[in-house]
């Protein structure tokens, strides 16, 4: 997914059916896998699912989940910290990829976890929606949407999020993202973004692009 957010041009065209049928592999069995662990057609996808993100990762790169997520590993591991800080991200660069939303949200709503016909909406109305699908299949497995939820997790994480992503050694992570942030950008919408994951509140994330 995050891949799919930053690709470009003709990297986009061939890089985003890795991406999307990796998303469609996984959201469609995960559910079945958990509840199924021996199905080996659910596991089976999954693995093929996988795969796929890792083809994506060598056609180009993550952005802000990932980059928030080495400041949560003493609570997560990092993919699952990059899988909470993700829904967030999604509304923030909303107006900057819906075409990109657009084709994640199917993939959800062939899952079961949105009703929504995404070619209807736009902008933040359109991250949103993505963003709650996520959750609903997060919930579905027992998974946390918000970092509150997550023992251990203080006001020292945020500091660590928004000092960590003012690094300059970091610059490069800022400006890969789907719109490019300057450091001097990095409290107002990054320090929105974590406000929100919190707690779950989508209101709180100052839309960008």
């Amino acid at each position: 997914f995050e891949v799919l957010m930053g690709l470009e041009g003709e990297d986009y065209a061939f890089g985003a059916p890795y991406c999307v049928r990796g998303i469609e592999l996984i959201t469609g069995a995960l559910t079945t896998a958990m509840r199924e662990p021996e199905n080996d057609d659910a596991r089976f996808r999954i693995a093929l699912g996988t795969d796929l993100g890792g083809c994506a990762l060598m056609i180009g790169a993550t952005n802000g989940a990932h980059l928030n997520s080495f400041s949560l590993t003493d609570l997560l591991s990092h993919g699952r910290a990059c899988a909470v800080m993700n829904p967030y991200y999604t509304v923030l660069f909303a107006s900057a990829i819906e075409e990109k939303l657009r084709l994640v949200g199917e993939a959800y709503a062939k899952a079961g976890f949105s009703a929504a016909d995404f070619s209807q909406l736009a902008g933040r109305e359109l991250g949103i929606e993505v963003a709650r699908s996520m959750h609903r299949l997060a919930t579905m497995i027992g998974f946390p949407t918000t970092l509150e939820e997550i023992e251990g997790f203080t006001e020292h994480h945020v500091t660590k999020i928004l000092t960590a992503a003012k690094n300059p050694k970091l610059e490069a992570k800022l400006k890969a993202m789907p719109v490019p942030i300057g450091a001097d950008m990095v409290d107002r919408y990054i320090g929105s973004v974590v406000a929100a994951a919190r707690g779950g509140d989508f209101s709180l994330i100052e839309t960008i692009g």
